[in-house]
């Protein structure tokens, strides 16, 4: 069973997951750990030291988009689903996530200046380029965490909190957070690390096995006893599988997953990825401890190849996004990428 006390543990243990080769000689080295866990709260699989501390940075937004979820905010204004999975996003910038979000602050009782988040271009290439030919300016409304922070200063307004202070760990609705993440993950409130995330909102620390029972919960809601969290995470669930673009953009892992009706998942930077499989009952958490995100679409194929997980096209498509051949600028292949990691079977 997953257990709630923690070690003392000042460096991750280093375990390579992938390597990278140029004409047949190692260049590149990811280290990472990952974990996996059943519906009977058993870690089934696992590679590296599982019981260390993961901050979960996005990883953490669907359950942040919980206190909103459990209000009637959607319904009350009027809120679509495109509009709603953005409170879970990690939105890149591309028109489609520009048009929902000022169509959701339109909605909203929110003012774009009451957002913590700081003025910023969208993260993808094409939208940011797009921006600087026009000459727009930064807007906290094109920040990579908009929508969470728009879900955020509704959630307080309808509730009645203080909007301003809403990333401050006291206040109501940080505590509310906390409660659902001890609720989900199942470690102690006493035992959970905080940190402050690159947005300025509180961001949380647990053992990666208990990330990985998150997840699962996320993807199994039956799991989870309160009935108004149960539903919460229905409806999120739902959401983020009808909206898949809308929580990363399109051409991403994110997308990639969540157009698989059977996954729950998200990533969360410096490496940090989950993801939850419905039918399978399994709750799957990595962390890459040099923090890429490149290597993802290999690591999350790796493990679903590993576990015989039946729906090939999913496993194709990651491939396809990042193949294991490594090319130059003029397209010829100079390398290659290999998953040299095997999941440890409990």
């Amino acid at each position: 069973m997953i257990g709630n006390k923690q070690q003392k543990r000042g460096i991750f243990v280093h375990h390579a997951i992938i390597e990278e080769r140029r004409n047949g000689s190692v260049e590149n080295v990811h280290f990472g750990i990952i974990a996996g866990v059943n519906d009977k709260k058993e870690t089934v699989r696992k590679f590296g030291d599982i019981k260390q501390n993961v901050f979960f940075r996005s990883a953490a937004k669907p359950i942040q988009a919980l206190p909103l979820l459990l209000t009637d905010i959607t319904d009350k204004y009027g809120v679509t689903d495109e509009e709603a999975a953005l409170f879970a996003a990690s939105q890149r910038g591309e028109h489609y996530h520009i048009a929902a979000l000022e169509s959701l602050l339109n909605k909203l009782p929110v003012q774009e200046e009451e957002l913590l988040c700081p003025p910023s271009y969208p993260l993808n290439k094409g939208p940011y380029e797009k921006m600087l030919r026009e000459g727009k300016e930064k807007r906290r409304l094109y920040h990579n965490c908009a929508g969470k922070h728009i879900g955020f200063a509704a959630v307080c307004r309808e509730l009645g909190y203080e909007v301003s202070g809403y990333w401050r760990q006291e206040h109501p609705l940080q505590k509310q957070i906390n409660d659902i993440f001890s609720e989900l993950s199942e470690v102690p409130q006493n035992l959970i690390k905080a940190g402050t995330d690159g947005c300025g909102v509180p961001v949380l620390a647990i053992p990666l096995e208990n990330m990985a029972l998150t997840y699962l919960k996320l993807a199994c809601p039956d799991m989870i006893k309160d009935s108004a969290l149960r539903s919460a995470v229905q409806r999120l669930g739902a959401i983020m599988n009808k909206e898949p673009n809308i929580i990363a953009s399109h051409h991403f892992i994110c997308s990639i997953l969540l157009q698989d009706d059977n996954i729950f998942a998200k990533g969360g930077a410096q490496g940090v990825y989950c993801f939850g499989l419905r039918r399978e009952r399994l709750g799957f958490a990595l962390k890459v401890i040099n923090g890429s995100e490149e290597v993802w679409p290999n690591i999350v194929a790796s493990i679903l190849e590993q576990i015989d997980y039946s729906n090939k096209e999913t496993i194709r498509n990651l491939r396809a996004l990042k193949p294991n051949s490594v090319k130059n600028d003029s397209g010829h292949e100079v390398g290659t990428i290999h998953e040299v990691f095997q999941l440890k079977e409990l």
